[in-house]
């Protein structure tokens, strides 16, 4: 279970404030108190995904499936400073990304580590492209 603090929600939210769809999933994290796999799980139901495993397996493996995009190198050090904005904005632009969970998406590799999270990535790629 990854739990997303209220002080953390209000500085995602003040990134996002400009966004409805963002603020709602935001606003759907907070009712779930924080508890980022069960407000995933509903967005993706509302979205008409049918999750095939367990609420924190599923996050993480579709966060893993986007894992190129979310892992490129213009993005890192801005995850690392815990700001989405501009990859949420890009994320935006894919119209093959599941755009209601996003956000949740975006949490959760901020909660997990920017660089724990890309580690599998960076192995296979020459340390001067990281």
């Amino acid at each position: 279970m990854t739990i997303i603090t209220s002080r953390e929600i209000a500085q995602f939210r003040s990134q996002l404030a400009e966004d409805a769809i963002a603020l709602e999933a935001l606003d759907l994290i907070e009712d779930c108190e924080g508890d980022l796999e069960d407000a995933a799980m509903t967005l993706a139901i509302r979205a008409g995904l049918e999750p095939q495993r367990d609420n924190s397996e599923w996050l993480d493996a579709l966060a893993r499936r986007w894992r190129t995009i979310l892992c490129q190198n213009q993005f890192r050090s801005q995850l690392r400073d815990r700001s989405i904005q501009e990859l949420f904005t890009h994320l935006k632009t894919i119209s093959s990304f599941p755009q209601p969970l996003a956000v949740p998406i975006l949490l959760y590799i901020t909660k997990y580590g920017i660089d724990s999270f890309c580690a599998p990535l960076d192995s296979f790629r020459p340390p001067d492209s990281v």
